[in-house]
């Protein structure tokens, strides 16, 4: 059985140089996209099903003081995926290491895994009808191997390993960055279950354009745990009513006659 694995995102050292998303296009086949300038240095958007990882692009102007932050978006593997909830056709699941992948086989492309997931990563490829998003390079770790977009960080921001090293790491790290910037934190450590993909940020995680504390939709919550289950329930216990009306009134039947059968003896008599 494979042990958690787990990547450690230190915003602190990202330069922005996007060579993890080069590296993920170019591991997985994944074909170029038109880009343009969003903002600063920032020329992807947003997720689409042929990008699976990108960089965006935070000012901030404090106190006399500019800052810049950098942070890299995939998707984060979480413990408990409300992705995974989301899914009619059970085409999504965890792996031991701590991977939530998409078996294509199954994957009907309705999109309820991107319309739930806090952060919008999944997207649906219109022409094929399936989801897509990062998927870990499962199949490097699987092998011994660093997931491509970490094989490439030249900074050393993103870092790889057994999932208790990169907690320690990241504490280490935390730390240190405090020192310089107060407001600093982890972000997944405590979110969605915990994530494979955990971060230091140097700021709030507004900062970064990201939630707080992202979690599954109160709606999917009540119809999976709640209401589709109690429908089951009510199911069965509609057809345990609707066999003992049929019963009930055979029951019913067999005594009318019986009735009748008396009052003709009766009446003979």
């Amino acid at each position: 059985m494979a042990t958690p694995k787990m990547v450690f995102v230190d915003t602190s050292l990202c330069t922005g140089c996007r060579a993890c998303s080069v590296a993920c296009k170019a591991w997985n086949e994944l074909p170029p996209e038109k880009t343009q300038l969003i903002t600063s240095f920032q020329t992807q958007k947003d997720y689409t099903y042929d990008t699976w990882t990108y960089i965006s692009f935070h000012e901030k102007y404090e106190n006399g003081k500019m800052d810049w932050f950098m942070f890299k978006h995939q998707c984060y593997h979480c413990e408990d995926p409300s992705c995974m909830k989301a899914c009619p056709s059970e085409a999504i699941y965890k792996t031991d290491s701590g991977y939530t992948l998409i078996d294509h086989e199954k994957c009907i492309g309705c999109g309820y895994c991107a319309t739930n997931c806090p952060w919008g990563v999944p997207m649906v490829n219109p022409q094929l009808q399936k989801s897509f998003k990062c998927t870990g390079c499962i199949d490097r770790v699987e092998n011994g191997m660093e997931p491509a977009c970490v094989a490439t960080c030249q900074p050393g921001a993103l870092s790889f390993g057994e999932k208790a090293d990169m907690q320690k790491l990241a504490k280490e790290r935390l730390a240190e960055v405090k020192k310089t910037y107060p407001k600093a934190q982890l972000y997944g450590d405590n979110i969605m279950g915990g994530t494979t993909y955990l971060y230091l940020l140097l700021d709030e995680p507004k900062v970064y354009g990201v939630p707080a504390k992202p979690a599954t939709p109160i709606s999917l919550t009540l119809w999976k745990d709640l209401v589709h289950p109690l429908g089951g329930i009510a199911v069965g216990a509609a057809a345990l009513a609707i066999t003992g009306g049929v019963l009930a009134n055979f029951a019913r039947g067999n005594y009318r006659k019986k009735a009748e059968d008396n009052d003709d003896i009766n009446a003979g008599q």
